[in-house]
């Protein structure tokens, strides 16, 4: 058994394309197959470096790791050639030097008449010798198979015209070059978005005249936003690399779009061993799945509330190198992460909480400053209790404030809420003992009187 993801480098690998990788990855996985990735080159005016670049980080990163390849069509441009020279010998395929000014003049009729329109087969019987290379459909009969996701589909080989293979300068086609393809590379099954469903009938054609066995099909739902429109920057279609800036864990974003159009009963949370174990078409919905970057978000913080700090920090080292965060002194990495993990719905959120663990703010927020630190008697407290404290440990430290609640005989609030602004800034920090103890005791008392000499 083997599948494929054959994209087009035209642009960055977006969420339809990774799913429909991910689900030909995990049927492979599951089927004890291989996994083939193949670069649709073809279009050489629109294909990039930069796009193959960026479909095969996204690949890696996502963790979706190939048997075979990746493959490019453009090294393999002789093989389409003798094809199609072979449907031309065999009378399967003929030249056709239709104008684009006919085809158009063509294509106008026909909507006007409210045909569909389609090429009349005007070069068939000419016997030319050059031009477009169109490949000889069926005039009778139907095209009928069974779509591993929407079942038994049957189209009229009326409805399907003769399609150019190669153009004028020899280059073939897609409809040809993903036949020979998945024909040369075992492909047994064809796992694509239904945007192709209009071309399989073509290249089921193209199987049957060359002889060869057809793969099985299995076409995948649309995604579609959360509006019901379809997937739109707004709606977060946009490079998967984008949303590991944004903050987002691979295997969350992996977890998301297993969902997005299969499931396995009520369960939520996948691994992608697990995705690999239990995938199958007959749980794929017919119908277009719904993105919701809120659930994604959901999703994200689970995997970073459950995941180790040693694993998080492997991730953060892209965000903290970007961001510029030194964490090279201080407090230990790890242990930072530990106590933001709780908090942070992004990687991109838990730098941001980072900061102040590893370098000075300028300010503290003034709408909370001029509450919090009105009374500065608990704060001096604090500082001289802290001066003296020998054993720098969040044990000790929440000692010494419970002592300052006791002598002024106020709650744990009066004196916490406080420190906790005058550690942080902004106010945003976690148990404040293990934080004072990370960002270590000269840096706190520092804080704390800056808090002190700050004028409400």
């Amino acid at each position: 058994m083997k599948s494929r993801f054959a994209p087009s480098p035209t642009g960055y690998l977006h969420i339809g394309g990774a799913r429909t990788a991910l689900f030909a990855w995990a049927y492979a996985k599951k089927c004890g197959g291989k996994f083939v990735l193949r670069i649709e080159d073809t279009d050489r005016e629109r294909s990039t470096q930069a796009s193959v670049d960026a479909i095969l980080e996204g690949m890696s990163w996502l963790g979706l790791d190939y048997d075979e390849g990746p493959f490019y069509q453009t090294q393999r441009f002789e093989r389409y050639r003798e094809i199609t020279q072979q449907l031309l010998d065999e009378g399967k395929a003929y030249y056709c030097q239709c104008s684009k000014q006919r085809l158009d003049d063509l294509r106008k009729s026909l909507m006007a008449k409210g045909e569909k329109a389609m090429y009349d087969g005007c070069c068939r019987s000419k016997n030319l010798s050059n031009g477009v290379v169109r490949f000889k459909n069926p005039a009778a009969g139907s095209v009928v198979f069974i779509d591993s996701v929407k079942g038994k589909i049957s189209i009229n080989n009326k409805e399907i015209d003769d399609l150019i293979i190669a153009r004028t300068d020899g280059t073939p086609t897609y409809n040809l070059t993903v036949v020979v393809d998945d024909y040369d590379m075992q492909i047994s099954h064809v796992i694509r978005g239904d945007d192709h469903i209009n071309n399989t009938p073509r290249q089921i054609n193209l199987y049957q005249a060359l002889n060869w066995k057809m793969p099985e099909f299995a076409h995948l739902p649309m995604i579609l936003g959360s509006d019901g429109a379809r997937m739109s920057k707004r709606h977060g279609a946009m490079s998967v690399m984008a949303y590991r800036d944004e903050g987002f864990l691979p295997e969350a974003l992996i977890n998301y779009l297993s969902r997005l159009g299969w499931s396995h009963g009520d369960k939520e949370l996948f691994s992608m061993a697990e995705i690999a174990e239990l995938f199958d078409f007959s749980a794929v919905n017919k119908a277009p799945a719904i993105f919701n970057k809120v659930k994604l978000l959901w999703l994200n913080q689970e995997y970073i509330k459950n995941a180790t700090p040693e694993h998080l920090h492997q991730h953060l080292q892209w965000h903290l190198d970007k961001s510029g965060l030194d964490v090279s002194t201080g407090a230990e990495p790890v242990l930072v992460i530990k106590i933001l993990q709780e908090r942070s719905k992004t990687l991109v959120e838990m730098v941001e909480g980072m900061k102040m663990f590893y370098q000075d703010f300028a300010d503290f927020d003034k709408k909370l400053a001029d509450k919090q630190f009105e009374n500065k008697e608990p704060l001096e407290l604090l500082l001289a209790k802290l001066s003296i404290l020998k054993d720098w440990q969040a044990e000790t430290i929440k000692a010494c404030i419970k002592e300052v609640c006791a002598d002024l005989d106020i709650g744990f609030g009066k004196v916490g809420q406080p420190f906790r602004l005058a550690l942080s800034g902004d106010g945003n920090a976690a148990n404040i003992d293990i934080v004072a103890e990370l960002v270590g005791k000269e840096t706190t008392l520092k804080r704390l009187q800056k808090a002190i000499k700050y004028e409400c």
